[in-house]
């Protein structure tokens, strides 16, 4: 359905007709947005200037000619490109905060930002403590823990410089510069050698762990990401292997590893069967993300 310039449209119909536009082309979701009705919320947001879920107290509003034509403008761009809607929209949301997006990184998301937000993490997350976010790619999950915790320092490393770009703007965006500290480096290789003073209370990572039958049956979407930031070899597991074989000397004798694994739990399983992990119930399930203690890991 395409516009009509002479009619007036309030939000809430302009969200309904977006909506029908893109449910009428077979796109992918899940960089943002479960569905074409919340990318509809989403482009049209952009429109307000609002985020998305300040938009829904404005349902009634009506958009300028202007803002209407281009609220349609942007859905045929994401039908065309069948790139990511944060890509095109050069911002994406994520439990609430915006942050700065571009084809540099993978779209914010993880469900981890669920057990920082929510409190789950904070026994692991001492008042002076230190956490570490590896294969930070824009930083999101970072800023999110110094959002929550502001009393801890929190160190980010990625193996991509033009993902710390993105990370560094998205820093810079929330004025965490004095608590957010970017490391640039293969994993642990972007850490000085462990000692006494630079152990880590918590470490979280969303790793790429997506296995190599699933990469090649990825739709457009999720190509139009850096295949860096999502390979995870055969099994999903290589970087997850180097992760956790040197997570150990990094930790504080209380503290413990957060790992994000998506649908490799499974393949998990298979390549870590001695190690005792906790999972963390998200809204995505049990079978998502794990922690494991440091004691645990020795």
């Amino acid at each position: 359905m395409d516009p009509e310039p002479s009619q007036a449209y309030s939000v809430s119909q302009c969200i309904d007709q977006i909506a029908q536009k893109l449910e009428a082309e077979n796109l992918h979701y899940g960089h943002g947005a479960i569905d074409a009705q919340s990318e509809a919320l989403w482009i049209t947001s952009k429109q307000l200037d609002l985020s998305p879920a300040d938009t829904l107290d404005h349902l009634e509003q009506m958009l300028s000619e202007g803002q209407y034509q281009n609220a349609f403008l942007i859905a045929q761009q994401r039908i065309d490109t069948r790139k990511p809607l944060a890509y095109l929209l050069g911002e994406a949301w994520l439990m609430g905060i915006p942050f700065f997006c571009s084809e540099q990184s993978i779209v914010p998301r993880s469900w981890i930002a669920e057990l920082i937000v929510d409190g789950s993490l904070e026994p692991w997350l001492p008042a002076g403590g230190k956490a570490l976010d590896l294969c930070t790619g824009n930083g999101s999950l970072a800023i999110l823990l110094a959002l929550s915790c502001p009393d801890i320092h929190v160190s980010a490393c990625d193996i991509s410089m033009p993902a710390l770009s993105v990370a560094a703007r998205n820093v810079d965006r929330h004025g965490l510069s004095s608590q957010v500290e970017l490391l640039d480096g293969d994993l642990w290789d972007a850490l000085p050698e462990p000692n006494e003073d630079n152990l880590f209370d918590l470490i979280i990572c969303n790793p790429p762990y997506v296995n190599a039958n699933s990469m090649s049956a990825l739709p457009a979407e999720y190509q139009a990401e850096p295949v860096l930031a999502l390979a995870g070899g055969d099994d999903g597991m290589d970087l997850i292997r180097k992760i956790i074989a040197q997570a150990p000397d990094y930790l504080s004798e209380r503290g413990a590893l957060l790992l994000e694994i998506g649908n490799e739990y499974e393949n998990f399983k298979k390549a870590f069967p001695q190690i005792p992990v906790i999972w963390m119930e998200v809204s995505a399930g049990e079978e998502q993300v794990l922690l494991i203690q440091a004691e645990d890991l020795r």
